[in-house]
């Protein structure tokens, strides 16, 4: 006779379970950085949002993880992801039937909160009869295992740009606070017309991950910071993050020289993966990647309506937010960081 599942709940509140939970995800096949359990405690301390971090487990062993958050909100609506600020998510599961049990418990949550919708944002599809977002892709290459190779495989032009940051003497260094990443970052998304992520959820990534989580600022020779990168390091991967620039950097050829630089870095660590992470399609960034000599893979987020018609568009490629953005760069910088975090907390 076979065991049934017991579907279970990780608590932030008690951490004993943590270290079985990330033990699962570093060996599950389908689990990426943002299913490991210290993203509860981002949402649930830093966001102030509900986590449903739930776990299937068989005699004792766990078969399979499901992340997830409730975010609740007058502008943006009211919704259970999996997972919000992150850009994979869904199930990770082992068997088939811990995926499914895991996904009918979430509907079930879904439907006890009164969200508006479930959203899973999976790497590949789970649900084609369900509506989807089209909008995103993602950019993955592998890391070569010599440095050179990895320069040679940078098509010319962005090749040239990199070149031209060694010549202009750019330095990389890895910061141990957030400090320098920090100012970069929220100049350059004040910049775009966009509100920024609190100084302190950064702060918390690097206190939560640890080695797993780092920061590395591209200076010029004089020591003046130009452009800056979060990244997280999961298995043999490199996922650079977070990012941001000072208005001198694309004349000096700080952006691509610090992508190299993360990348050269990570070579020598002996990984395999550069995850570029997502972009919208049609987007500077998009672009950006492109020319990098990184390909396109769509992923799948899918979408369970309850209380709504359509996908929700939350995000700046929406007409309705055009003047919202276009504000929100008049803003001093001192108040577009202050009023930020209560609006991004929202937007996951």
């Amino acid at each position: 006779m076979t065991t049934p599942l017991k579907i279970k709940r990780l608590s932030a509140q008690d951490s004993s379970d943590f270290p079985r939970w990330d033990a699962f995800v570093m060996a599950c096949p389908q689990a990426t950085f943002f299913h490991r359990a210290g993203w509860l405690r981002m949402i649930e301390q830093v966001f102030r949002h509900r986590g449903f971090f739930l776990y299937a487990e068989r005699n004792g062993f766990i078969e399979g993880v499901l992340p997830l958050a409730q975010v609740k909100s007058l502008l943006f609506g009211h919704s259970l992801v999996a997972l919000p600020f992150a850009v994979y998510g869904g199930v990770a599961a082992d068997t088939e039937d811990a995926a499914v049990a895991l996904e009918q418990e979430a509907q079930a949550i879904a439907k006890q909160l009164g969200v508006d919708h479930l959203e899973f944002r999976n790497i590949e599809p789970r649900h084609t009869d369900w509506p989807a977002q089209d909008l995103y892709v993602t950019f993955r290459k592998e890391i070569f295992a010599e440095e050179e190779a990895n320069m040679l495989a940078i098509p010319r032009k962005a090749r040239a740009v990199v070149r031209k940051g060694i010549k202009n003497e750019l330095i990389s260094h890895i910061d141990s606070d957030v400090n320098r990443f920090f100012e970069l970052y929220a100049s350059n998304t004040h910049r775009h017309g966009t509100p920024a992520m609190p100084k302190h959820y950064f702060a918390a990534l690097l206190d939560e991950f640890g080695s797993d989580a780092e920061v590395l600022t591209v200076t010029d020779a004089q020591g003046r910071p130009l452009s800056s990168v979060l990244s997280f390091y999961f298995r043999d991967e490199v996922l650079p993050y977070y990012a941001g620039d000072d208005e001198a950097a694309r004349d000096l050829a700080a952006n691509d020289f610090k992508f190299w630089e993360l990348m050269r870095r990570a070579c020598a660590r002996g990984l395999k993966v550069f995850d570029y992470g997502r972009s919208k399609q049609g987007t500077g960034s998009y672009a950006f990647k492109k020319n990098w000599g990184f390909e396109p893979t769509p992923l799948h987020y899918e979408y369970c309506l309850y209380k709504r018609d359509a996908v929700p568009q939350n995000n700046p490629a929406n007409a309705k937010y055009q003047l919202l953005i276009k504000t929100w760069r008049k803003l001093p910088i001192g108040v577009a960081n202050w009023l930020g975090p209560m609006v991004v907390r929202n937007l996951g």
